[in-house]
């Protein structure tokens, strides 16, 4: 099973780098009161936590699955699934963000947009790298561990890519009220511990 472990520690690693992204979505620091804005982050902050735990769920069972001698259909199956998983997580998310609206501060519609529109993408990525991982040929160990290999390329450039919308409407004022939810808090706890 040599084949697919080495690829498959990759895709592990590419994917914690995707638990930075759920990160954007908490903020910190202290804040100014500013009942609206707390109350938007609070709502915003609820809804967020339950996808992050989702998405950290998902990368501990793609490193889970990395770590045993697994066949190459038993990756396949935990990939597929986590995939699916992070790709409702993040569609969840986006939801949460159009449905609180506009953030109560400069350009908080925009940044609301951006952020909708970044979340629902990088849905849409995951549901592709599902669809992928799941046309891979677990009959043939060497083109398996090739299609990882591709796949975990795309997964890469995904946790490289795409918080910036995240990170641009957590700025200033509305990251300071996100800090103040307990929600966002164990948010920002529970995906961190995967990055390390």
């Amino acid at each position: 099973m040599e084949g697919t472990n080495p690829v498959n520690k990759k895709l592990a690693v590419a994917l914690s780098g995707g638990a930075v992204l759920v990160l954007a979505l908490t903020g910190c620091g202290s804040s100014d009161d500013n009942d609206k804005l707390d109350s938007w982050a609070k709502e915003v902050c609820d809804a967020v936590q339950p996808q992050a735990k989702k998405i950290a769920a998902a990368n501990a069972a793609i490193q889970k699955e990395t770590s045993d001698n697994s066949t190459p259909a038993e990756v396949q199956k935990t990939d597929a699934q986590a995939f699916q998983d992070m790709s409702d997580a993040y569609k969840a998310m986006g939801g949460a963000v159009q449905r609180a609206g506009a953030p109560d501060v400069d350009d908080g519609e925009k940044k609301q947009k951006d952020a909708v529109s970044e979340l629902n993408g990088l849905s849409s990525s995951y549901a592709s790298l599902r669809k992928q991982v799941e046309a891979l040929d677990t009959k043939d160990q060497a083109k398996f561990a090739d299609g990882l290999k591709g796949i975990a390329t795309e997964l890469n450039k995904l946790s490289k890519s795409g918080s910036n919308a995240l990170k641009a409407l957590e700025e200033g004022d509305v990251g300071q009220a996100m800090a103040k939810q307990d929600s966002c808090k164990s948010a920002s706890a529970t995906p961190s511990a995967t990055t390390g």
